[in-house]
């Protein structure tokens, strides 16, 4: 059947993962918009176009068409992250949720898509959430919210759970309460699936000379089926088999990096590998030029595509899109 085209817009897009994600599913990206300048030269190298900058201006606004269908947004998370110091609102990442919603109030479209961290839901004893859910009420949208993990909904081998938010315009899109989020799916996938045994590169890879407490890592890292973690003073084995939360500064060292145990030696995980483990397709790339820390940046910042991938037909489904 053929898909009936429907347009969107894609804020703190990041590297593009809500795009590509909604575009397999026959949408169109009308607008587009992210200030880290790493991650917009990765946007280019992938779809063509630098989207524009800072959404807190009012001339970056001002370039957003009048119509579109979904606006999407990973607005940023650090401000209620458990690993931050989680001021919420406090912080002025946090307020940027309030230019998401200027932009709703302007344009009205028929479906806001957001994703945040889980801890959104708990942050200040649930009053942070409340606020964000009261406010898309008070712009006249029905407000569904789910928190997801990627190896329970997208048969992804990471352990990455994440808050998702879909609200209607209950003036635009009479049948909303039809929408439910995707059901579970069982997990086929495995971390050998998403990890590559064929690099050599030496600079992924430790040894004494790299790393102080190597003789640990050699003690504690037996399985090749296993991502692991340095904790300061240990090893520690993620049991469920799959990938620990990928985090935006895994490239900086310490105990977010995940380490695995390859035919070759122990290593941490390139930033294609960890592209895999957040199911990026194989013909994503980065400029040949970023660093590995913007990389692993990039990378950890992102959304599971899979994920976004099986929310998006759930919102088709109720606005009238042919899948």
């Amino acid at each position: 059947m053929k898909r009936k085209v429907f347009t969107f817009i894609d804020l703190f897009a990041g590297i593009g993962g809500f795009r590509i994600a909604l575009e397999r599913n026959g949408g169109r990206c009308v607008f587009s918009s992210e200030w880290d300048k790493n991650a917009q030269a990765t946007y280019f190298e992938n779809f063509g176009e630098i989207p524009y900058g800072d959404i807190t201006q009012e001339d970056t606004k001002a370039k957003i068409p009048q119509q579109f269908n979904v606006l999407c947004a990973g607005f940023p998370c650090q401000a209620f992250s458990i690993a931050g110091k989680q001021l919420g609102f406090d912080d002025t990442r946090g307020t940027l949720f309030f230019d998401v919603a200027e932009i709703i109030s302007r344009r009205e479209p028929e479906v806001v898509f957001l994703e945040n961290v889980k801890n959104l839901c708990s942050h200040d004893g649930g009053r942070t959430f409340l606020v964000i859910k009261s406010r898309l009420e008070q712009l006249g949208y029905a407000v569904f919210h789910k928190v997801m993990n990627a190896t329970e909904y997208a048969d992804v081998p990471q352990n990455r759970e994440r808050i998702f938010i879909v609200a209607f315009n209950k003036a635009k899109v009479k049948n909303f309460a039809l929408f439910e989020f995707p059901s579970q799916v069982p997990l086929t996938k495995t971390i050998h699936d998403c990890i590559d045994d064929g690099v050599t590169d030496e600079r992924y890879f430790y040894d004494d000379a790299r790393m102080s407490h190597y003789c640990e890592l050699v003690d504690g890292i037996k399985s090749s089926d296993f991502v692991y973690q340095w904790r300061r003073q240990y090893v520690r084995q993620n049991k469920s088999g799959v990938c620990p939360t990928l985090t935006a500064n895994m490239g900086t060292g310490g105990h977010n990096v995940p380490i695995i145990l390859s035919s070759k030696g122990i290593r941490k995980l390139t930033p294609r590998e960890c592209l895999n483990f957040q199911g990026y397709p194989a013909s994503f790339r980065f400029p040949a030029m970023l660093s590995d820390a913007a990389k692993y940046k990039q990378a950890g910042n992102s959304v599971v595509v899979p994920l976004i991938d099986r929310i998006c037909r759930q919102i088709l489904l109720v606005i009238g899109c042919d899948l």
